[in-house]
């Protein structure tokens, strides 16, 4: 993991097009802005667990998610599972 130290109004880039700004410090919570193109999803660990846990089950298993992982992102590599 790569961990990096920004103030406020400072910025991390990622790739070419993602850009996390830290826009308010209060106390133990920090507030970032995030852009990014609309077609790359954006969300919080809790609600993209969710998510998944809905899919997974809306679709009636694992394998159909990693069916559908690969076929949205077909240049990254994800392993099926065994089964």
């Amino acid at each position: 993991m790569l961990v990096l130290s920004r103030q406020r109004d400072e910025s991390i880039i990622i790739g070419d097009n993602i850009v996390i700004t830290v826009v308010d410090i209060r106390g133990d919570k920090v507030r970032l802005g995030i852009q990014a193109p609309t077609e790359i999803p954006v969300h919080r660990q809790e609600v993209y667990e969710a998510i998944q846990r809905e899919q997974v089950k809306t679709q009636g298993g694992e394998a159909e998610v990693v069916d559908a992982a690969m076929s949205k992102f077909p240049n990254r590599r994800v392993q099926k599972p065994a089964g």
